[in-house]
């Protein structure tokens, strides 16, 4: 079939010469007449793969469909009738990893760019005007929901179109979670996040900013408050750290607090925003995941010079998704792979001046079936450095699991859940996103946070 022989089409994006002196979106998407290409390279699969890939089982052939026809709107409609945040999921979706994985075109030729449409069609909603989708008479029952991030804004859509009264408490100052604060604005851009969020408010959630859960309401007193459930989407904010000599340096950030003093504070436009952020000229940024790329192509954005990607296993290993190696290396990043730092040294004032290495070679695979790295005696070596970036992940932070009596977490602070419903240890009480899995992908959130919306209905229905 020709579909298998042509090419998937390029979404064009800034130059790197460009975009790595602004913080704007590097992608910039696809045109109508570029959308269109890329929709006629699919096949309308009767027994469509691709959803098998997606975890809240968009319609991908349907709404591709509607994009051959040019009905964009509904085409955006069609999408949102699974997934209330099509123009973030565009975006940050590992797309690679999901539903493009089981798309047959991919099988004798490139899949087709399934994240690149659903974008195309979230934005020209956007740009023509989000209308309201009709929802169920009030059903008189109501849901509280902790923290405004992707899994609760799912929980928060689906169940306000099913009638429920829905109450969302945030505890930062803005809704959306880590799409504010851990996404950089080059590759998802705050208004995005703002307009989606604002579709759910257009639902008539209400959401309750500055709103800690744990400290301002404990769970118990959500429910004194005359809630009938309670859905945890606290995520997973608590950095971690490697624990070696001279990390209290001062100089040494987590990827945390480095990327929401960035993102949500915006310090890259300092001093306009009264946040600002030390940068030095040499920078390293420990990890291989997307939030190390992001830390690694802020810092250069930021001013460094020079910016290493320090990652104990090879390429092929790295974490992150293709696309952000791509753009980090094509924007100068330096990836110093196969090595481990052991230590921090100091410049005798209290600042990090140089970090420790050891050089690692890959072993037998340990439980998670990629090889283990070993050091390699004696291999020790040094950069100069004056600012270091931890990005080795996250946990939940613990404050909701210790003001919770009966709610059962695991010894790395998650939520203890039913997969099948995300109910909790507790009656009335779902959880779902990085705060039962640990940090994961947005969409995955996304489908947990679908899992446990419909589980809520089905109680409150028997209520």
């Amino acid at each position: 079939m020709a579909a298998f022989n042509k090419p998937a089409t390029d979404m064009p994006k800034q130059s790197p010469e460009e975009r790595v002196n602004n913080f704007n979106e590097v992608a910039q998407g696809y045109t109508k007449e570029l959308a269109l290409q890329e929709a006629d390279r699919c096949l309308q699969c009767k027994n469509p793969q691709c959803r098998k890939g997606c975890p809240v089982n968009i319609d991908i052939p349907a709404f591709i469909a509607l994009i051959k026809e040019e009905k964009f709107i509904e085409s955006a409609k069609k999408i949102k009738e699974f997934n209330a945040l099509p123009a973030i999921c565009g975006r940050v979706c590992p797309q690679e990893n999901q539903c493009q994985k089981f798309c047959i075109v991919g099988i004798r030729g490139e899949p087709i760019e399934i994240g690149r449409l659903e974008r195309f069609v979230a934005d020209a909603e956007r740009n023509a005007g989000v209308e309201t989708p009709e929802m169920l008479e009030p059903s008189g029952h109501k849901v509280a929901i902790v923290g405004a991030g992707p899994a609760g804004l799912t929980v928060a859509a689906e169940l306000k179109k099913k009638g429920h009264h829905i109450e969302m408490f945030e505890a930062l100052h803005v809704a959306g979670g880590v799409l504010m604060y851990g996404i950089p604005q080059f590759r998802l851009p705050k208004e995005i996040v703002q307009a989606e969020v604002n579709y759910v408010k257009q639902l008539g959630v209400e959401i309750h900013l500055d709103s800690m859960v744990g400290k301002l309401y404990t769970v118990q007193e959500l429910f004194e408050q005359g809630f009938e459930a309670v859905f945890i989407g606290s995520g997973a904010g608590l950095p971690r750290f490697l624990n070696l000599p001279g990390e209290n340096l001062s100089g040494i950030y987590s990827a945390n607090e480095f990327l929401i003093r960035t993102n949500l504070m915006k310090a890259y436009r300092f001093p306009e925003y009264d946040t600002p952020i030390k940068i030095g000229k040499n920078v390293a940024v420990i990890g291989g995941g997307n939030v190390a790329m992001d830390s690694a192509r802020c810092s250069l954005r930021l001013g460094a010079e020079n910016v290493h990607i320090i990652y104990r296993r090879g390429k092929n290993e790295l974490p992150a998704r293709h696309e952000e190696v791509e753009n980090a290396e094509e924007e100068g990043v330096i990836f110093t792979l196969l090595n481990n730092p052991v230590r921090f040294h100091g410049d005798g004032r209290g600042n990090v001046k140089e970090i420790e290495l050891i050089r690692m070679e890959l072993g037998e695979p340990d439980d998670s079936g990629r090889r283990r790295p070993e050091p390699i005696p004696n291999t020790e070596w040094r950069i100069p450095i004056d600012t270091v970036i931890i990005a080795i992940g996250q946990s939940p932070n613990p404050i909701i699991q210790q003001t919770t009596e009966g709610l059962e977490s695991t010894r790395w602070g998650t939520i203890i859940t039913d997969e099948e419903t995300m109910k909790t240890t507790l009656d009335a009480v779902y959880a779902g996103g990085d705060v039962v899995s640990g940090a994961a992908t947005v969409i995955s959130a996304m489908g947990a946070g679908k899992i446990a919306a419909n589980s809520i209905d089905e109680y409150l229905q028997k209520k």
